[in-house]
C-alpha cells in the first residue's frame, strides 16, 4: 500500500492551485466562486477607499476572544501585546472624555471616587490606637520610653555588627550614624551581646543597634532600649548607600533631624513607632532642614533621609541624602536582648499570620 500524500489525496501544493481557479486532477477547469455584489467596492474603489492600496483594518477583538487559546507562543505574545496597546488606548480616550465633560460642568461636576486600594480594604483591627484613649495616654506614661518623653534622658546610641563585618556593612554603620545624631560605632570583636549589654548600660546609652550581614549584605537589625528593653528584631532588605542614590544631597550636616512617623496606628505599631522616636533628641534642628522618615506600608517600614529645599514662597523640594532601608518586624521581646531565656511579645509567623493581603499587624 502506497504511503505519503499521493495516497490520500491531492498534495497541499495541487490543493492550492485547484482552490485558485486551476485545474482539478481531471484535468477541467474549474470555477472560481462568484463574488458576492453587496461586498464589492462601489465606483471602482478599493476596500482601502483609494485606488491600489491594500486595506488597513484597525485591530479588533472579538468579545469572546480569548489569547491563551493561541497555541503557537510567538504568535500569542504578538496578539498579547496588540491587546494590550488597544486597552491603554481606550482607557486613555475614556479618561480624556472624562476630563472633558468635567471641565464642562465646573463645579457642578461630582466628586471624584475614592480608589479602592489594599490600604483603605484592610481589615478592621481591634487592636487600633485611638488618640484619646485614656488607657493608651496611661501606658505612655508609664512605659519603657516615658523617661526619653518626659525629657529626663536624652539619647546616646551605639551602633555595632555582627562578628567579622565587611566592607558593605562598615560603611552602612558609618552613614547610619550620621543621620542618628550622638551616635557611635564601636566593632564587636568576637563579644558576645549579653556581655556588650551591661557594658553600654554602665556607660549610659540609651539604645543598642546591631547590623547583621550575610554574604557581605546587610540583612537583619536589632534595637534594644536601653536598660530594661524592649527589644525588636527586623528584617532589613533594599540597603542602599549614598553612592548608589541617584541625584543625591550632600553630605547630611550634624544638625539635629526632624522625624516622620507614619501609619503606626496599631498598639503594636505605636511601640515600634516609640521606639524610632526614642532614638532622636527632642527638638529638633530646623535651621538644618533634614528629615527622617519612618513610613510604614503594609507592614514594611521604609526609612528615608531627606533634606528639604525651598525653592520660592510657594514651592518645596526635598533632596535625598541616604541611606535607605526597608524594615520587616520579625518579634518584639520583652527586656534586653536574650534569645534563649526571653520572653516575646509578639513573633511573626507568617503561615498564621498571612493568610489575607489585607491584614496588617502594625
Amino acid at each position: 500500500m502506497r504511503s505519503g500524500p499521493r495516497a490520500g489525496g491531492l498534495s497541499m501544493a495541487r490543493i492550492g492551485e485547484a482552490g485558485a481557479g486551476g485545474e482539478d486532477r481531471r484535468g477541467a477547469k474549474r470555477k472560481a466562486p462568484a463574488e458576492d455584489p453587496r461586498e464589492a467596492p462601489e465606483d471602482g474603489a478599493t476596500e482601502s477607499g483609494a485606488p491600489g492600496q491594500p486595506q488597513q483594518r484597525p485591530a479588533a477583538f472579538p468579545p469572546g476572544f480569548s489569547i491563551s487559546e493561541i497555541k503557537n507562543k510567538q504568535r500569542r505574545h504578538f496578539m498579547f501585546v496588540r491587546w494590550k496597546q488597544q486597552q491603554r488606548k481606550e482607557k486613555l480616550a475614556a479618561k480624556k472624555k472624562l476630563k472633558k465633560e468635567r471641565e464642562a460642568l465646573g463645579d457642578k461636576a461630582p466628586p471624584k471616587p475614592v480608589p479602592k486600594t489594599i490600604e483603605n480594604q484592610r481589615i478592621y483591627d481591634e487592636t487600633i490606637v485611638d488618640p484619646n484613649d485614656e488607657e493608651v495616654a496611661y501606658d505612655e506614661a508609664t512605659d519603657e520610653f516615658a523617661s526619653h518623653f518626659s525629657r529626663q534622658t536624652s539619647p546616646k546610641i551605639l551602633i555595632t555588627t555582627s562578628d567579622r563585618p565587611r566592607g558593605r556593612t562598615v560603611r552602612f554603620c558609618e552613614q547610619l550614624s550620621t543621620v542618628i545624631p550622638n551616635s557611635h560605632v564601636y566593632y564587636r570583636r568576637g563579644l558576645a551581646l549579653k556581655r556588650i549589654i551591661p557594658q553600654c548600660i554602665s556607660r549610659d546609652f540609651t539604645d543598642l543597634i546591631v547590623i547583621n550581614e550575610d554574604r557581605k549584605i546587610p540583612n537583619g537589625l536589632v534595637l534594644s532600649h536601653l536598660p530594661h528593653g524592649p527589644t525588636a528584631h527586623f528584617r532589613m532588605s533594599s540597603v542602599r548607600l549614598r553612592k548608589e542614590i541617584k541625584r543625591k544631597g550632600k553630605e547630611p550636616t550634624q544638625h539635629s533631624p526632624e522625624v516622620i512617623l507614619n501609619n503606626f496606628t496599631t498598639r503594636l505599631g505605636h511601640s515600634i513607632g516609640r521606639m524610632f522616636a526614642s532614638l532622636f533628641p527632642h527638638d529638633p534642628q530646623f535651621i538644618g532642614r533634614q528629615v527622617a522618615t519612618f513610613h510604614n506600608q503594609r507592614d514594611y517600614i521604609f526609612f528615608r533621609f531627606h533634606r528639604y529645599l525651598f525653592k520660592s514662597e510657594k514651592k518645596v523640594g526635598i533632596q535625598e541624602l541616604g541611606p535607605r532601608f526597608t524594615l520587616k518586624l520579625r518579634s518584639l521581646q520583652k527586656g534586653t536582648f536574650d534569645s534563649k531565656y526571653g520572653e516575646y511579645e509578639w513573633v511573626h509567623k507568617p503561615r498564621e499570620m498571612d493568610t489575607s493581603r489585607r491584614k496588617f499587624h502594625l
